[in-house]
């Protein structure tokens, strides 16, 4: 008979921060989901202003996160990341005022503090899970994180079929992002710092496959675009915007359930780990835009850009898994927060280029921009590839 005690990992401290996320992007995640359509449908902005919006935001973020992950370390993870959290509601009034400056505004500095907290969240977690049980852990985080903007899209789509006002709507999210960092507070039994080494002769992590890694993180980042972006292809191309928020919903619903299913199964040992981030990571994010370009080009019509969208939200879950985890058994120790920063702004890095760029190439067609979005996220997988086997010659082929 199997058991059903839950895994000795699900701690109350790591039932606290995951569902922290959960309540998180139950509210932001409905903010994002309906900001493109209240800024391009609503507001009858260019798309090209929403490609800069985002831009602003995960641009801007890079910095934010780098300084968060370095501060961290500092002043300590569980003070930062609650700060941080507690201003992510900045972003659930950007639609009270009905222009796009300031919406734009609200919007940014929102998600400023979402990635104040991330690596800090990031090395709670990572500090109170043994490595070997860090898939389970960044994967249950995820499922989570993912669920609540499952169901923060729901809740968008029956509003917008509802004809609720955009202000109410967003404003709503505050209680959830409230809920959010209260949650966050039940965390007591963090460490902030990584205990020293016993001894001088114990052995130091390799850094073989780190800097790949953030390379590659930022390389994926510049195809790494906004799930505003087939929110509006969807939406558009069937003349329906709760069609383009059922899109968001799949996205994110695939995403939960990859990340809850899978999240123990992607590999215990780097080198797999690796293997699989360039695979089932970046190559099927490259493969999901391919697919929507092809649609949107060839004109092969919604099942063929869900599918695609199912791609990107099976490729989304199985990033937000393994990079993380990667950098907890590749970054130095006692400045997990460095680490983790760097990984948040290689990638917050790459996704101002990618936002920009497709605000930019929609302007020449849909199928333009996600060609790019294809292209970049298989070279990435590539680069991965390239490194793989001096990650398996070293020595922390196992965690």
């Amino acid at each position: 008979m199997t058991s059903s005690r839950r895994p000795a990992w699900r701690t109350p401290d790591v039932l606290a921060i995951a569902f922290s996320a959960f309540f998180a992007d139950l509210g932001y995640q409905a903010v994002l989901a309906g900001f493109p359509l209240f800024l391009v449908l609503y507001l009858h902005a260019p798309v090209w202003l929403f490609g800069l919006a985002t831009a602003l935001s995960y641009g801007g973020g890079a910095l934010v996160a780098y300084l968060g992950g370095r501060l961290g370390d500092r002043l300590g993870h569980r003070r930062l990341a609650l700060w941080g959290n507690a201003f992510i509601p900045l972003l659930s009034f950007s639609a009270i005022v009905p222009a796009a400056a300031p919406a734009v505004a609200l919007l940014t500095l929102g998600w400023w503090a979402r990635n104040l907290r991330t690596p800090s969240r990031r090395v709670m977690l990572a500090r109170i899970v043994d490595e070997p049980e860090h898939g389970s852990a960044f994967g249950f985080l995820h499922a989570l994180d993912i669920g609540g903007a499952m169901l923060a899209a729901a809740y968008v789509l029956l509003a917008v079929l509802g004809h609720l006002a955009w202000r109410w709507l967003f404003l709503a999210t505050i209680l959830p992002l409230v809920a959010s960092t209260l949650a966050l507070s039940r965390t007591h039994r963090v460490p902030e710092a990584q205990p020293e080494p016993q001894a001088k002769a114990a052995p130091r992590r390799p850094a073989v496959g780190l800097r790949p890694l953030l390379v590659a993180a930022a390389l994926y980042g510049f195809s790494s675009y906004s799930v505003g972006f087939p929110v509006l292809t969807v939406a558009q191309g069937a003349h329906s915007p709760p069609a383009g928020i059922a899109a968001f919903l799949v996205l994110q619903g695939v995403s939960a359930l990859t990340g809850y299913l899978m999240g123990g199964r992607l590999g215990r040992t780097l080198a797999v780990r690796y293997r699989n981030l360039s695979l089932y990571g970046y190559l099927a994010a490259g493969l999901g835009s391919a697919l929507i370009a092809a649609s949107y080009g060839l004109r092969l019509g919604l099942p063929s850009l869900f599918l695609g969208i199912v791609l990107i939200g099976f490729a989304l879950a199985v990033v937000e898994t393994l990079e993380p985890s990667l950098i907890a058994m590749l970054g130095p120790h006692g400045a997990a927060g460095k680490g983790f920063g760097a990984l948040s702004a290689a990638r917050a890095a790459g996704l101002f280029v990618a936002n920009l760029a497709l605000g930019l190439l929609y302007a020449l067609g849909a199928a333009y921009a996600y060609g790019y979005a294809a292209l970049v996220a298989l070279a990435a997988a590539l680069l991965l590839m390239l490194a793989l086997p001096a990650v398996s010659r070293s020595r922390a082929e196992t965690v």
